[in-house]
């Protein structure tokens, strides 16, 4: 990454040197201007060597990076462009390619809480004036939800960074069944998002349990560069694999649990399995479907399953069957 973003100083430098036609440019010349750029952009205090400039100019010259600059050597040492009017910077981009440049800076800009994103934030706003104004500001074409207002999200980056640092944390927490909030010392593993929601998984300092912590339950975050750091070998696939959600129950067995789904929801449930474990147990003629799971039974597997409404029917185990039942009554009760 940085042989290659100190190439593109380079190029850049010799695009203005080239440019400026008020005087001529030697090989010297150039290499002079492109360690004085790379002095002042990355702090390097090294002469460029004459080989390098060489290779930019023939690397300039060629079409591998689209340039195809018009570089001709006039009385056998200085440089210039053939068309005065020609610049790096001046390369025409399809439709194509805009909207490809601008949809991913749509994506990437849903990571500008993490730090290690800020030097790319830099490069994304200098293609977004470029790319907007090319593009007379068309509407998205894909949209990835986020939740700005979400609480908790300031802390994703202090929480990122111990995580990468191996710093233990102090978190004020609160769950949504405590009265007041509680100080716990936290080594965290991994963040997780899920449903627009961030966690944290890890382990209280005093304890064998993996807790699940909710961002937007979290109140304050501190750091103790005090305790030592329980550098656990954590595998968050493996931890994962029996769960769908974020809710892990370590006590709690797996379930095999058997589902039908209406000629409606079967299709879509189908191609976009609930969980891995999915299987297919019978087509019937309806063109409804009767599936299988092996997870653990937890409140994401039933907030699931409930939202297809009367399009899913839990058929066993008896004791989710009658679970889901049950809600759905209240649920109707609501409206009576």
């Amino acid at each position: 990454m940085a042989t290659n973003k100190n190439a593109l100083i380079r190029y850049k430098t010799i695009d203005t040197c080239l440019r400026n036609r008020s005087r001529k440019w030697n090989l010297n010349d150039l290499i002079d201007s492109c360690s004085d750029a790379l002095y002042e952009y990355e702090g390097k205090d090294s002469m460029v060597s004459k080989r390098t400039i060489q290779l930019d100019l023939q690397m300039m010259r060629s079409d591998k990076l689209g340039y195809s600059a018009p570089i001709v050597c006039y009385e056998r040492k200085f440089y210039t462009y053939s068309d005065p009017t020609y610049s790096i910077t001046n390369l025409p981009v399809s439709q194509l390619d805009l909207e490809v440049l601008r949809e991913s800076m749509m994506v990437l800009s849903h990571f500008k809480d993490f730090s290690l994103f800020d030097e790319l934030n830099g490069v994304i706003q200098k293609l977004e004036d470029r790319v907007f104004r090319s593009t007379d500001q068309q509407q998205s074409i894909i949209y990835m939800d986020r939740n700005d207002q979400l609480k908790g999200l300031r802390y994703l980056e202090t929480i990122y960074q111990s995580i990468l640092k191996k710093i233990v944390l102090i978190i004020t927490y609160k769950s949504f069944k405590s009265r007041s909030a509680n100080n716990i010392k936290f080594h965290a593993f991994i963040l997780r998002e899920f449903n627009n929601r961030w966690f944290v998984v890890g382990r209280k300092e005093k304890g064998d349990k993996l807790l699940t912590l909710a961002l937007d339950r979290i109140e304050a975050v501190d750091i103790d560069l005090h305790t030592p750091y329980i550098d656990q070998d954590f595998d968050a696939k493996d931890y994962y694999k029996n769960t769908i959600g974020v809710t892990v129950l370590n006590d709690s067995s797996l379930l095999n649990i058997s589902f039908w789904a209406d000629r409606h929801n079967a299709p879509y449930i189908f191609t976009k399995p609930i969980h891995h474990s999915q299987k297919v147990l019978e087509e019937h003629d309806d063109h409804s479907m009767t599936f299988s799971i092996r997870v653990h039974h937890n409140y994401e597997l039933e907030r699931l399953l409930l939202g297809f409404g009367e399009g899913v029917r839990v058929i066993s185990p008896d004791r989710l069957s009658r679970r889901i039942m049950a809600k759905h009554r209240k649920a109707l009760a609501n409206y009576q």
